[in-house]
C-alpha cells in the first residue's frame, strides 16, 4: 500500500508564499510586501519572502515578539501601521537599519490568525509616507480571511491524510479485511476532502484538494467509462451543476451563477454523483464527459 503524500508547502512557505505576498501587494497598492510564518512557540516571525524588494536585507530576518511593529502585532494579534516608521512611538526600533535599507516610510503589519493563534505575518510597506486608516485595512480584510481559511484547510487536510499512513504489516499482502478497511477509510477521507473542496474559493487550493481525492480513490488511474450504468439520465439542473464544477467553480460560485442557494447545489451534485456511480465531484465530471452528458 502506497503512502498518500501532500505537498509540504503551506501558504507561508515554499513557492506559494510568493503568490500570497503578490496578492497582498496588489490589493494594498503599496510598494512592498514581505512576511513569513510565526514560529510554533509563538515567540518570533521568520521573514521568508518578499515581493517588490530592492535588496535582500529583509529576507531571513527574525522578528522577535514585542520588538518592532511586527513583534507588537504578534503580541496584540491586531493589525497595526505607522506612517513614519523611524519616528513612530509605541514600538521599539530594533529593526530600523533593515527597514531603512528598503527606504520604507509607512509600514503595516497584518496578523494571520487560525483559532486566535498567529500563524503568519504579512507586512506591507510604502517608500513614501501614507495615511492608511481603517478603510484601507477593511479593504484587505477579505484577503486576510481567505488566507486564514486556506491555512485552516491545509491543517485539516494534513491531519486527515496523516491518518492514512500505513501501519507495518507482517507480510507484503494484507488480508482482505485489512484491505477492505483501508479502502473504506480512504473513501471516507475522500468524501470529507470533497466536501472541503466545495467550500474553497481559491481555485489553486481547490485543485490540490481534488487531486488528493483522485489519489485517495484511485479514480485517476481508471480507464474508460466502465462504471457508468448502460443508461444514465440526469436532470437538467444536475447537468448545470456538473458544468459549473467542470469550470472549476466552488459550490458557492455555482450557486451564484445558477441563481440558486448553495445547499441546492450540494443536493444536485450529490444526486448526480450517485447516478453516475462516481466517487466524488471530480470523478463525476469526468464520467459525465465520457458519457457525452457535458462538454
Amino acid at each position: 500500500m502506497s503512502t498518500i503524500g501532500i505537498s509540504a508547502e503551506a501558504p507561508y512557505d515554499g513557492s506559494r508564499i510568493g503568490q500570497t505576498l503578490a496578492s497582498f501587494r496588489a490589493a494594498s497598492g503599496l510598494d512592498l510586501a514581505f512576511g513569513g510564518p510565526v514560529r510554533a512557540d509563538g515567540t518570533a516571525i521568520d521573514i521568508t519572502a518578499t515581493c517588490g524588494a530592492k535588496g535582500g536585507a529583509l529576507r531571513g530576518l527574525r522578528v522577535v515578539s514585542g520588538q518592532g511593529l511586527g513583534g507588537k502585532t504578534l503580541q496584540t494579534r491586531q493589525p497595526g501601521a505607522v506612517d513614519n516608521y523611524y519616528t513612530a512611538r509605541g514600538i521599539t526600533h530594533l529593526y530600523d537599519t533593515v527597514v531603512r535599507q528598503e527606504h520604507l516610510e509607512t509600514v503595516a503589519a497584518l496578523p494571520i490568525l487560525v483559532g486566535r493563534t498567529p500563524r503568519m505575518l504579512v507586512y506591507l510597506g510604502s517608500r513614501s509616507q501614507r495615511g492608511l486608516g481603517t478603510v484601507w485595512f477593511d479593504a484587505l480584510r477579505p484577503l486576510v480571511r481567505a488566507l486564514e481559511r486556506e491555512i485552516l484547510i491545509d491543517d485539516e487536510v494534513r491531519s486527515r491524510l496523516s491518518r492514512l499512513a500505513p501501519a507495518p504489516a507482517p507480510s507484503a499482502n494484507p488480508s482482505e479485511p485489512v484491505a477492505r478497511r483501508d479502502r473504506a477509510e480512504r473513501q471516507e477521507m475522500a468524501d470529507e476532502l470533497t466536501d472541503l473542496a466545495g467550500l474553497v474559493i481559491d481555485p489553486s487550493v481547490r485543485s490540490r484538494l481534488e487531486a488528493m481525492v483522485l489519489r485517495l480513490t484511485g479514480a485517476a488511474g481508471e480507464s474508460g467509462p466502465a462504471q457508468l450504468a448502460p443508461v444514465v439520465r440526469l436532470a437538467s439542473r444536475e447537468l448545470d451543476v456538473l458544468r459549473q464544477v467542470a469550470l472549476g467553480n466552488s459550490n458557492r460560485e455555482a450557486a451564484e451563477s445558477l441563481g440558486i442557494v448553495e445547499s441546492t447545489v450540494k443536493s444536485y451534485l450529490k444526486s448526480a454523483t450517485r447516478k453516475l456511480n462516481a466517487n466524488n465531484r471530480v470523478h463525476a465530471v469526468r464520467l459525465a464527459r465520457e458519457a457525452g452528458l457535458i462538454d
